[in-house]
């Protein structure tokens, strides 16, 4: 049985303290989304960089729920 296999694929129930850090996180990647939104033209370039700091957002997240 692989231990990181096991991990990353099963349910991370929030434990004590890991609400408030996915909220801080949110709130960050909000601001800085809203700030691209004002500052970059619409375009595919702007597209990807909002679609990456998603994806930013998932990952912290998920390095949080792992671990």
């Amino acid at each position: 049985m692989n231990q990181q296999i096991e991990n990353n694929f099963k349910y991370h129930a929030p434990k004590e303290g890991q609400p408030e850090k996915y909220e801080a996180i949110r709130e960050k990647a909000k601001e800085l989304a809203y700030l691209l939104d004002d500052l970059c033209p619409n375009s595919r370039e702007k597209s990807v960089a909002m679609t990456n700091l998603e994806t930013t957002v998932f990952w912290a997240n998920a390095s949080i729920a792992r671990n």
